[in-house]
C-alpha cells in the first residue's frame, strides 16, 4: 500500500474516533476510557507518519512495532467500549474493521522489512 494512502487512512480513523469520543456519555468510566482511546487511535496515526521518516530500515521497523502496540490498543478500548455497552456495536463495527485493517497492514510490514533488513543467506 502506497505511503500517503496510509497516512490518509491512520489520519481519517483518528478523527473518526475524536468524533466518536466527543459523542460518548459524561461518566467516570466513559471519560477514562475514551481518554485510553484516544491517546492511542491518535498515536497510530502520528507513529505512523514518524515511520514514513524513519531512518534507517531498522528505525523503520522500530517506529513500525510501535504503530501496532497503539492499533492493536485502539481495537482493544473499542471492544471494551462495546462490551460494556457504551455505544451500539453496530456503530463501532466499521471503526473495529477499519482499525483490524491497519493493523493488519502494518503487521505485513514489518514482516516484509524485516525480510529486506536481512542479509542474504548463503
Amino acid at each position: 500500500m502506497n505511503k500517503e494512502i496510509l497516512k490518509q487512512r491512520t489520519k481519517v480513523l483518528a478523527i473518526r474516533i475524536i468524533k466518536m469520543i466527543e459523542n460518548m456519555p459524561e461518566t467516570r468510566i466513559s471519560n477514562v476510557i475514551g481518554s485510553q482511546l484516544l491517546r492511542s487511535a491518535t498515536s497510530i496515526s502520528a507513529n505512523y507518519r514518524a515511520s514514513c521518516r524513519a531512518k534507517s530500515t531498522r528505525d523503520f521497523i522500530n517506529k513500525l512495532k510501535i504503530v501496532e502496540e497503539e492499533a492493536d490498543e485502539t481495537i482493544l478500548w473499542l471492544e471494551l467500549i462495546e462490551e460494556t455497552k457504551i455505544f451500539k456495536s453496530e456503530k463501532l463495527l466499521p471503526l473495529k474493521i477499519e482499525a483490524n485493517e491497519i493493523l493488519s497492514i502494518i503487521v505485513a510490514s514489518i514482516k516484509t522489512a524485516k525480510k529486506i533488513a536481512q542479509p542474504p543467506q548463503p
